[in-house]
């Protein structure tokens, strides 16, 4: 089955000048974890309530003025909608990455989580295994 398939088709997206303030702002709105970040219709980045977390707010960040630049990933792993969804699953769980943005011609078209696949029965397992897989720790001291 392709990505396209069971992929969120609406996408919210941010631009990499927005403060980080907007960025959570647009979480809470629209109850995600994570927004792409773009310039124009480019994905250039991808910002996550982790990245706030870290990289802002532990940081003792003015997140009025901190722009999303300074504190997203850039150059985020994406999908093709035409990706097979095991395909999908197998990146997810080796780039430690729980949610994919679908680019097509450089344009955001939807977005997977590991939650989509976990509702589909068939990708069940595949959710599990790079759940187990992104939820490896980093440093084996933790």
């Amino acid at each position: 089955m392709e990505i396209k398939n069971i992929m969120t088709k609406t996408v919210a997206t941010i631009n990499a000048e927005d403060t980080v303030e907007r960025a959570a702002q647009m979480m809470k709105e629209h109850n995600v974890g994570s927004v792409p970040v773009c310039r124009g219709e480019n994905v250039v980045g991808i910002i996550t309530d982790r990245d706030i977390a870290l990289r802002s707010a532990a940081e003792g960040q003015n997140v009025h003025q901190q722009k999303v630049k300074d504190i997203m990933t850039s150059n985020p792993v994406t999908g093709a909608p035409t990706m097979d969804v095991h395909e999908a699953a197998r990146l997810m769980s080796e780039r430690q990455i729980r949610r994919l943005p679908i680019v097509e011609n450089n344009k955001v078209v939807g977005i997977v989580a590991l939650g989509d696949l976990a509702v589909e029965p068939k990708f069940a397992n595949e959710a599990e295994s790079a759940l187990s897989n992104i939820s490896t720790p980093a440093s084996p001291e933790i």
